[in-house]
């Protein structure tokens, strides 16, 4: 049973629609797949050690972190270990090196095993105390 109507000897006919169709679906896909890199907006100066010795600044606050997790402001241990006690000592600190030109600057000293959200805890302290310039102290591996 034949049920086409018309001849069968026509030319083959090629649409190009359903090929343009198919290379748009695929410039769709890899466009929408593909990673772009970003980057950062954030600058941040990396510290640097030098092996000689720094003249000492005469306006810094030295904060040291132990291993334990106790913090002592210019040598004298905070007496308790939230934010608030360590932005206090760290308030009353910078009223006293308030006299300089230079505003103070924060050497954050901390011991390699202190946890990380205690050295956190001091940056934020500084932050609430007014105190913008902040540094780690660092040392040279031994070799």
């Amino acid at each position: 049973m034949n049920f086409r109507r018309g001849s069968r000897n026509g030319e083959p006919e090629i649409n190009l629609i359903p090929l343009i169709d198919v290379v748009l679906v695929i410039i769709i896909f890899l466009m929408l797949t593909t990673t772009f890199s970003r980057v950062s907006g954030l600058e941040i100066r990396l510290p640097t050690a030098e092996p000689e010795s720094a003249e000492a600044v005469a306006n810094e606050i030295a904060v040291v972190v132990t291993a334990a997790g106790e913090v002592l402001v210019d040598g004298q241990p905070v007496s308790g270990r939230d934010v608030g006690a360590t932005a206090a000592a760290l308030a009353k600190a910078g009223a006293r090196a308030a006299g300089a030109q230079r505003p103070p600057v924060v050497v954050i000293n901390a011991d390699a095993r202190t946890a990380h959200q205690r050295v956190i805890d001091v940056m934020q302290a500084a932050q609430q105390a007014g105190l913008a310039h902040i540094t780690f102290a660092t040392q040279t591996p031994l070799e």
